[in-house]
């Protein structure tokens, strides 16, 4: 029986790693902030879904019993530009990209999480919230319709994103149509303008501001105190400042740790589409699989920047290969436990190190190594091992197919392929070995690898 270490995480708010201690027995609730859904998923949203899945797969495996939320923002300043310029309606364009991020979710073998909640959904929340700021002194309607949150009201304002309210000052500026008293305040609710949605509120007619969403969303799902609040390093300030002074300000004591993935970079700029310099998940999916690109996400650490690059991409690929390879012909599933308690101690102790993926997927290298060495001895210990590979690297989502499947890839010309093999074992057994070397570098140049064993010939997608 395999004793599993303590867990740690980083907690952004207290600038280090602390051990894992839940609200409620063995149970953990994590939010984090999801797509604003007027555009397909980039990698940075790949990263997002693919880092918190991991997190989830982990602790479900440890045994606690997780409530997975992540929010869907439909209603929202871009939203409503881009409907306008493609003529279409807000349900419509939402509905379509909501289907969409599904899609490429599923893609990178990422579940679902247990609850999605939609910003529409909850403007009636919202609007509660934002009447108790203002019954407590937080908040304050302005002359033009809009609400705003008064950030000197909250002393710890800048607690979680270590920036004092002096520093922000000097930056502050106030727009143009924008009633603050401070030009630190942000608004929570929007006074409707011609031609947008808009909900009746004691305010008048108006929409939600974007900051108040999570903090609604969150204490409908988990409750006004919760576990892990999670999402990119760009939300830090001020989306979740914001929801700290907001929830805080309201009397929730909100989340107790706060986990933040790092950016995705692109030639040492971050990737984003105010730069115009991303990748969506379906650009980069026909010519990687789902299963390549989580694997390449997880090589990073999710706090670490994760460098983009077809060089990293394919070595990602050759990664995921090296281990399916290991795989491959090995019969059975059954696992020995006795056999896994090393490999089993070590996968744990990196992923209790705050979700150390790159030390868990060095693990199952180090496994591989060990099958492929057994495996050629002959060892019948090889298929035990193998089953250990494919349980612990399921804890990762990874290695979920049969080995032929994904090593062979599209099916397109199999039958093509396994002729011009047979010809080749042809040419070999009459000693005609220019022959044989020449179907092998026409294999190779339609992206065919051929390796050759004990067993004879197999081959392989590059």
């Amino acid at each position: 029986m395999t004793t599993l270490p303590v867990l740690t995480l980083y907690d952004t708010l207290r600038r280090g790693k602390t051990p894992l201690e839940v609200l409620r027995p063995n149970h953990v609730g994590l939010y984090v902030c999801g797509m604003t859904v007027y555009d397909f998923c980039h990698l940075g949203h790949a990263r997002v879904m693919v880092t918190f899945d991991t997190v989830v797969r982990y602790l479900r495996e440890r045994g606690y019993e997780v409530t997975y939320v992540r929010n869907i923002t439909d209603i929202d300043d871009k939203i409503i530009r881009r409907a306008w310029e493609r003529g279409e309606s807000i349900q419509s364009l939402t509905a379509r990209f909501i289907d969409a991020m599904h899609e490429d979710e599923a893609a990178l073998l990422c579940q679902r999480p247990d609850l999605e909640p939609r910003a529409t959904e909850h403007v009636g929340a919202m609007q509660y919230l934002i009447s108790t700021l203002i019954a407590k002194g937080h908040a304050y309607a302005a002359a033009n319709g809009d609400v705003y949150y008064a950030v000197r009201s909250f002393p710890e304002y800048g607690r979680l994103s270590g920036k004092s309210v002096d520093e922000l000052t000097a930056g502050a500026r106030v727009d143009i149509g924008e009633d603050k008293r401070d030009p630190l305040d942000f608004v929570l609710w929007k006074a409707v303008k011609p031609g947008e949605p808009s909900w009746p509120s004691p305010w008048g007619e108006g929409r939600p501001g974007w900051h108040i969403e999570c903090s609604a969303m969150s204490a409908d799902a988990l409750g006004c105190v919760f576990d892990i609040h999670g999402g990119g390093a760009d939300l830090q300030f001020p989306h979740h400042e914001n929801e700290i002074a907001q929830s805080q300000g309201a009397g929730c004591a909100f989340a107790h740790y706060w986990m933040h993935n790092g950016f995705v970079r692109i030639n040492d700029e971050k990737m984003s589409k105010s730069l115009n310099n991303f990748f969506t998940v379906r650009e980069l999916l026909p010519r990687y699989s789902g299963e390549v690109l989580r694997f390449f996400i997880l090589s990073s650490h999710y706090r670490s920047p994760l460098n983009y690059g077809e060089e990293a991409l394919e070595q990602a690929r050759a990664g995921i290969t090296r281990l399916y390879t290991a795989l491959r012909g090995v019969p059975g599933r059954k696992i020995v436990a006795e056999l896994g308690t090393e490999w089993r101690e070590r996968f744990h102790s990196a992923m209790s190190d705050d979700f150390h993926t790159p030390a868990a997927l060095a693990v199952l290298f180090d496994l591989t190594r060990e099958i492929n060495r057994l495996r050629d001895e002959g060892s019948e210990v090889a298929a035990p091992l193998a089953a250990l590979l494919r349980e612990l690297a399921g804890v990762l989502g990874l290695l979920q197919q049969e080995a032929e499947v994904f090593l062979r890839g599209d099916e397109t010309n199999t039958h093509w392929i396994e002729e011009r093999i047979a010809a080749r074992a042809a040419a070999r057994q009459a000693r005609d070995f220019a022959g044989a070397d020449g179907i092998r570098r026409e294999l190779a140049a339609a992206g065919v690898i051929l390796e050759d064993g004990p067993g004879g010939t197999t081959w392989r997608r590059e």
